[in-house]
């Protein structure tokens, strides 16, 4: 691709990108649901592949890159992933930021990270329903409204008529046919569509995303394990948002085709640099809806990230008040001025990047 080709590319997948930083705080249940419905994953190529979209920019507009980079600064708690929770009186507990997935560059931890999880009593993670391969089938039997039209509608209702064979090749390609998954909610087809082939692989294969790594190994150890959210939690967040919304996440995840891969990698060379900050003001700057996309954005990243931070912190605070925990989260529920690492701060304790 030429430079000149760069900023339009960023374009026509900026509010698809925003849309995955959501789904990809999620990416573990719909692992398990492609599963569930015996979807189809070869494990060859182990990378996902994919192009550094930054690095691109650095090389086509190194001014557009540095005022974006100054954005992402003024990100209050924006740069590192590991965080040291102080109280008087107790052992220090640990606030991590995870990136749900199997790439090798991100289940590697830093020495830092390492030793204050080896050190934990305590390992916490988002929801440690997700141990359970069975437990989003389970909520689906207990709220199957959360999951699943309940009142007679289809997908193939709400897909435009224009883009059903789109969506049922794509489906095919996984393995699943429209018809196993025609009452599904549109939030879990496209979480199931958004994952990369590499991604479903690896985990068939029995590598873990990093949280369930985490919290599996700890188990082995006898160390404690806890959530701070349930998957009911979770999917409620989901549903309510509207479900046009929804709609057009699904078709919008489609249009994003083979510029998948470089979605994944760009948001992982963020992750692994620590620059979580700079993941919503970039996709922000070259979003092509203006007003419209800032509002869509701003209910989502309410009702998906906000408000599930307030649960996270109030359900987190006797688990630190304990002490020496190591809590795992998204790395996107951490920066900001309603992040995990400023609500904490305002509850009282003393926070100190590593």
């Amino acid at each position: 691709m030429n430079d000149k080709d760069i900023f339009p590319a960023l374009d026509r997948i900026a509010d698809g990108i925003l849309r995955l930083c959501l789904i990809m705080s999620w990416l573990m249940l719909a692992a398990f649901l492609v599963i569930a419905f015996s979807a189809r994953a070869r494990a060859e190529g182990i990378s996902c592949g994919g192009r550094d979209l930054i690095a691109e920019m650095a090389k086509s507009d190194p001014v557009k890159l540095d005022a974006l980079r100054k954005e992402a600064a003024e990100t209050e708690n924006g740069k590192g992933l590991l965080w040291k929770i102080e109280k008087p009186g107790v052992k220090p507990s640990y606030l991590f930021g995870t990136m749900h997935l199997t790439d090798p560059r991100v289940l590697k931890l830093s020495g830092a990270a390492e030793a204050a999880y080896q050190g934990a009593d305590t390992i916490v993670i988002e929801t440690d329903e997700v141990l359970d391969s069975k437990a989003p089938l389970k909520v689906m039997a207990d709220t199957p409204d959360l999951m699943m039209f309940t009142n007679g509608q289809t997908l193939d209702k709400l897909i435009p008529k224009d883009k059903l064979e789109t969506v049922k090749a794509a489906l095919s390609k996984r393995g699943i046919s429209l018809a196993a998954v025609n009452r599904m909610q549109p939030w879990i087809l496209t979480s199931m569509l958004a994952m990369p082939a590499c991604e479903l692989a690896r985990k068939k294969e029995g590598t873990d995303f990093l949280d369930i790594k985490l919290a599996e190994e700890a188990k082995n150890s006898g160390k404690r394990i806890a959530g701070l959210e349930t998957i009911k939690d979770q999917l409620g967040a989901m549903a309510s948002l509207p479900i046009q919304f929804h709609v057009d996440g699904l078709i919008e995840t489609l249009a994003l085709g083979p510029e998948l891969p470089d979605v994944f990698e760009t948001m992982t060379v963020l992750y692994t640099q620590g620059d979580i900050g700079m993941i919503f003001p970039l996709m922000r700057s070259v979003s092509p809806d203006g007003i419209e996309s800032g509002s869509n954005y701003a209910e989502f990243e309410e009702k998906m990230i906000n408000t599930r931070n307030r649960t996270m912190a109030e359900r987190a605070m006797p688990i630190v008040d304990e002490g020496n925990a190591f809590i795992a989260v998204g790395a996107l529920h951490l920066p900001g001025e309603q992040g995990l690492v400023s609500l904490l701060k305002h509850k009282g304790y003393t926070i100190t990047a590593q």
